[in-house]
C-alpha cells in the first residue's frame, strides 16, 4: 500500500487545457472517488497516475516517489476497465494469473493467489470457463481478481460499473466496499455517478472542467458543500436552489429535498405540484414556486395530484446560502 500526492498536474491536449493544476492528497488504505460531469478531466487524471497519459506539467508520486517518468509495469499499480479488458482465448484462471506469467513468478505462487483471490470473490466453480461464458458482473469480479493477484500498491478502477444494469450496480459497488474494507488497498475510482461516490468513498473529490471544486469526505460534501457546483452535483434529488435578496449582498438559496416539509392552513409556500413519483420508501413531489422547480421528499405517502396547491417551508436551520455571482457558499 502507498499514498498518491498529485502535485500541480496540468494536461494539454494540443491547445486544449484538459487538467487545470490539480493537488490531491490521498492516504495510505484510502478509498478516493474522482467525481464530476463527462469531460471533466477525471479519467484523464486517472489516467496520468497509471502512466497512461503524459503529464504535461506537475508531478504524480506514488508511495513518495515521483513517477512521471516511469512506464505503467513500474509503478505497482493495477487498473480494473470499463470494458474489464480480459483476454477471450484464455480461461478465468489464465486471466486473473496473466500478469504473474508475464513477472516469471512460479507457478505454484501464481497457482495459490488465484486460489485465494477466487475465494474472496466467489470464482472457485467459475476458474475453468472463458469470458464469452461469464455474466457482466463475473467478468468484472475476473477483472478485480486480476488486480489482487498482483498485490499492488494502488488499485485504479476506470468507471468499472457503468456497463451493468442497475441492480447489478448496486450489488457490485458494495462488493467492491467489502472487498477494500477487507484488503485496505489504496484506491483510487473514477465515476461520473454520485450516489457511487456517496456509498463507496472515504474522500470524494468532485471536478468540473480540469479543476478541483472541493475534495472531503461524502458526508461533510453533502452537508457543508463549498459553493453552488458541489452542492447541486452532490445529493440525490439535487438541492433546490431559490434566489433571494439579503440584506447585506444578493444571494441564492439552497434547501436539500429532505429538508422540505408540508405546511398547513396559511403557512408556507404555496405551490403547484407537477409530477408525483412514489419509490415505496420515499414520495418524490417535484413543484413549481413562481416559476422555479423545486423537489421536495416526504417519508409519509401522499397522493397529489399534478395541478394541485399544497404548501411547503423549507427548514431555514439547515439551509445553505450562495453569492448568486460567484456560487461561493456565504453560510458557515
Amino acid at each position: 500500500m502507498a499514498t498518491v500526492q498529485i502535485r500541480g498536474v496540468q494536461k494539454y491536449f494540443g491547445a486544449a487545457h484538459i487538467i487545470r493544476g490539480v493537488d490531491i492528497d490521498i492516504e495510505d488504505g484510502q478509498f478516493a472517488v474522482l467525481v464530476g460531469p463527462s469531460g471533466c478531466g477525471k479519467s484523464t487524471l486517472l489516467r496520468m497516475i497509471a502512466g497512461l497519459e503524459q503529464i504535461s506539467e506537475g508531478q504524480v508520486l506514488i508511495g513518495g516517489r515521483v513517477v512521471n517518468d516511469m512506464m505503467p509495469k513500474e509503478r505497482d499499480i493495477a487498473m480494473v476497465f470499463q470494458n474489464y479488458a480480459l483476454y477471450p482465448h484464455m480461461t478465468v484462471r489464465d486471466n486473473m494469473a496473466f500478469s504473474l506469467m508475464l513477472a516469471k513468478q512460479p507457478k505454484a505462487v501464481a497457482d495459490e493467489r488465484v486460489r485465494k483471490a477466487a475465494d474472496i470473490l466467489g470464482l472457485g466453480d467459475l476458474l475453468d470457463r472463458y469470458p464469452r461464458q461469464l455474466s457482466g458482473g463475473q467478468r468484472q469480479r475476473v477483472a478485480m481478481g486480476r488486480c489482487i493477484v498482483r498485490d499492488p500498491q494502488v488499485s485504479l478502477f476506470d468507471e468499472p460499473l457503468s456497463n451493468l444494469d442497475a441492480k447489478l450496480r448496486v450489488q457490485m459497488r458494495t462488493e467492491i466496499k467489502e472487498l477494500h474494507q477487507r484488503l485496505k488497498t489504496t484506491s483510487v475510482y473514477v465515476t461520473h455517478d454520485q450516489i457511487e461516490a456517496m456509498t463507496m468513498a472515504d474522500k470524494i473529490v468532485v471536478m468540473r472542467d480540469g479543476i478541483v471544486e472541493q475534495t472531503g469526505s461524502p458526508l461533510e460534501l453533502y452537508d457543508h458543500p463549498a459553493n453552488q457546483f458541489v452542492a447541486g452535483f452532490i445529493g440525490s434529488p439535487a438541492m433546490n436552489f431559490l434566489p433571494g435578496v439579503l440584506r447585506r449582498s444578493g444571494g441564492a438559496a439552497g434547501t436539500r429535498p429532505e429538508h422540505m416539509e408540508l405546511a398547513g392552513g396559511d403557512d408556507g409556500v404555496p405551490t403547484e405540484v407537477v409530477v408525483v413519483e412514489p419509490t415505496g420508501a420515499d414520495t418524490q413531489v417535484f413543484t413549481k414556486i413562481a416559476g422555479v422547480e423545486v423537489t421536495s421528499v416526504f417519508r409519509d405517502r401522499h397522493a397529489f395530484r399534478p395541478g394541485e396547491i399544497i404548501r411547503l417551508r423549507p427548514d431555514a436551520g439547515r439551509a445553505h446560502l450562495f453569492d448568486a455571482g460567484t456560487g461561493v457558499r456565504l453560510s458557515p
